[in-house]
């Protein structure tokens, strides 16, 4: 277990609910992965690089609702700019598994 922190240090952290309207195969990548655009309503669209190519094809991620932070600084990957970092876990396999909502909720609301 991690140290313990505050709710004013979660508060910091800005994790809003985004819409993938894009996946590309990322071949410059160091491990597999996916560039993804992610449709954040309001705040926009934002680019994200995931290494998220074991266990979602490009077809089921187009259109599906992800949970990500997106006041991290964008982050150079290979040659992409990765603005976010959309949140998953590892399964039992070491492979990542998204966290995403299980009701479709507005694109860009925030998670509390």
């Amino acid at each position: 277990m991690k140290d313990e922190t505050t709710f004013e240090d979660f508060l910091k952290v800005d994790i809003r609910i985004g819409t993938i309207i894009e996946v590309n195969d990322f071949p410059k990548a160091r491990k597999p992965a996916y560039q993804l655009k992610i449709d954040f309503g309001a705040l926009g669209i934002k680019k994200s690089s995931a290494q998220i190519t074991d266990l979602y094809t490009k077809d089921e991620l187009l259109n599906k609702q992800i949970s990500a932070i997106v006041n991290f600084k964008p982050r150079q990957i290979a040659n992409f700019m990765s603005e976010v970092l959309v949140i998953g876990v590892y399964n039992t396999e070491d492979k990542v598994v998204l966290l995403q909502p299980s009701k479709t909720i507005k694109k860009g609301e925030q998670v509390s």
